[in-house]
């Protein structure tokens, strides 16, 4: 089963994020492997591009360097979140794929947005049509396996 959540008008969603600005990166370790054209980040890393913020215990950033470095894709793991605005998506491991604009977060996932919330298996969040899709799966602690779980808030009047 899967559920979605789709960018709501004027809403600063993950889904609705221009990928194409710069990448700003800190670690507590950072190795430079430039024959394999990646960067290895470890320990507190924290990652952003413009207003969206991902922090993760490891990520690997893969890139090419033909005319001018450009960022292919970046695998994170070890409590992976990704946040911008009122949303933010968590999982055990993420990928965020520049080329396809798709980022990807497994292992007992959760999107929160305001009062909503969102658990399961897999998040795929697509950059290019703003649809962010949760599948069931092993979801955390207290939700029912292979089962998409949530929680939506309803206005009081």
């Amino acid at each position: 089963m899967a559920l979605c959540f789709s960018s709501l008008a004027g809403a600063q969603g993950i889904a609705g994020f221009n990928s194409n600005q710069p990448v700003n990166y800190a670690a507590d370790r950072i190795e430079l492997q430039g024959r394999q054209s990646r960067v290895i980040l470890s320990g507190n890393v924290v990652i952003t591009q413009g207003d969206l913020k991902l922090t993760a215990a490891r990520t690997t950033v893969a890139y090419t360097n033909e005319e001018s470095l450009q960022i292919q894709r970046i695998d994170a793991t070890g409590g992976v979140t990704v946040q911008r605005g009122d949303e933010t998506a968590k999982g055990a491991a993420g990928v965020y794929d520049f080329n396809r604009r798709v980022i990807i977060l497994s292992g007992g996932v959760s999107l929160r947005r305001g009062g909503d919330t969102l658990n399961g298996g897999r998040l795929v969040i697509d950059l290019n049509s703003g649809l962010s899709t949760v599948d069931g799966g092993a979801g955390p602690r207290g939700s029912q396996s292979g089962r998409v779980s949530g929680t939506f808030s309803v206005p009081t009047s």
